[in-house]
C-alpha cells in the first residue's frame, strides 16, 4: 500500500533527476564505450591463453586421477605377468622345426 501512495512522488523525482542527469550521461557515454572496447580487446587476447591453460589443467587432472585409480591394480598386474611367464616357460612348443 505504501508503494502505491509514494508512486507519484517517485515518478516525479525519477523523471526530474533522469532529465537532469541526461547531459552528464551523454558526456560520459564515449568513455563507457571506450572502456567496453578495451575490455573486449583484452578478453579476446587473453581468452586463447586461458583456454589452453584450462585444457592442460584438465588433461593433467584426468591423468592424475587415472594414475591414482590404476596404482592399486599394479600388484595384480605383476601377479598376472608372473603367471604368464611361468606358463610360457613350462609349456613346450607344439612343434619344432
Amino acid at each position: 500500500m505504501f508503494f502505491l501512495l509514494t508512486l507519484p512522488l517517485r515518478l516525479f523525482f525519477g523523471l526530474l533527476f533522469g532529465i537532469l542527469c541526461l547531459p552528464f550521461a551523454l558526456l560520459f557515454f564515449p568513455f563507457f564505450l571506450l572502456r567496453m572496447l578495451i575490455k573486449t580487446t583484452v578478453a579476446l587476447v587473453v581468452l586463447p591463453f586461458v583456454l589452453v591453460t584450462a585444457f592442460i589443467g584438465v588433461a593433467i587432472a584426468v591423468f592424475a586421477v587415472g594414475f591414482a585409480l590404476l596404482i592399486p591394480l599394479l600388484p595384480i598386474l605383476a601377479l598376472v605377468g608372473l603367471v604368464l611367464v611361468i606358463v610360457k616357460l613350462a609349456t613346450r612348443p607344439a612343434y619344432a622345426r
